[in-house]
């Protein structure tokens, strides 16, 4: 679906994006991780065709990303981290002119409002919605013309727990339909949940490109951590793939004393700053 093939691009002479190659498969979720200034909104407009001039090669469904026509716009939904509403228009409303720009079918306005439950707020005017629902409704508009690829920016930013569980679901829901999703965001926890692959990006440039499970795997093992009461309790930790061989939790298990026993492995979040030397900020 997109192949990237020696990007780079500079806003001032200097190199932003340098080098960079990867290629996203049909149907798949690709995360584009990184803090912030780190490139990832400058490569989704290059993709979007909205800075065209980048040397390399850098094409969505086989078409290079500098010729895109108006029949590539029909065919993507943008969801920006900010919203691109009509204050003084209620959601419907917002929701009905949009869908008037585009030649396909237009989806059921009533069905996207209840997946990020709106539904009870839809005759209300988008600028008396707080912040979230301002994010839920625009993240809906870019589904409103059922579009085959979805460019998302930070969709469950500022959103809570609730709010953001019923993001992330209509995006798997998307993604069981065949849809092909590129992901932005500095949120590890979204990219561990939703992503199938993810590129780790800093300065421009790609650190690492996998999915998160081999990414954090190969990093790092994961870990038994046990617990047990001797005069006071005392605690042990021991490789998974070593717990066969570990006398003490087998004598512990034998005997019954086991206070408590988990597994642990690094996060997402542990292996970027591995690889990068950065946090998320």
């Amino acid at each position: 679906m997109i192949q990237v093939k020696n990007l780079t691009f500079s806003y001032t002479g200097k190199p932003f994006i340098q080098n960079m190659n990867f290629e996203v498969k049909k149907g798949e979720i690709f995360g584009f991780l990184g803090p912030s200034g780190a490139g990832k909104s400058t490569l989704q407009k290059i993709l979007l065709g909205m800075l065209p001039g980048y040397e390399g090669s850098a094409t969505v469904g086989g078409a290079e990303c500098k010729k895109h026509d108006s029949d590539f716009y029909q065919s993507i939904g943008v969801d920006f981290e900010y919203s691109t509403m009509y204050e003084k228009l209620s959601a419907r409303e917002n929701l009905e002119f949009f869908s008037s720009l585009y030649k396909r079918k237009a989806r059921s306005i009533d069905d996207l409002l209840v997946s990020v439950g709106l539904e009870n707020d839809a005759e209300k005017r988008v600028s008396d919605y707080s912040k979230g629902m301002k994010s839920r409704l625009n993240f809906i508009k870019a589904l409103i013309h059922d579009p085959e690829l979805l460019f998302l920016d930070e969709p469950t930013s500022g959103l809570d727990p609730t709010n953001s569980r019923l993001m992330k679901d209509v995006i798997l829901e998307e993604k069981k339909k065949g849809k092909t999703i590129l992901l932005t965001t500095h949120n590890m926890q979204d990219a561990t949940e939703l992503c199938d692959r993810v590129a780790f990006i800093v300065g421009g440039q790609i650190y690492a490109l996998d999915t998160p499970h081999n990414l954090i795997m190969s990093k790092g093992a994961a870990k038994i951590t046990y617990s047990w009461t001797d005069v006071s309790e005392q605690t042990a930790t021991c490789e998974l793939d070593a717990v066969s061989k570990d006398e003490r939790l087998k004598r512990l298990i034998a005997e019954n004393r086991l206070q408590s026993i988990h597994s642990s492995e690094p996060t997402l979040n542990d292996i970027f700053i591995e690889i990068t030397g950065r946090t998320l900020v």
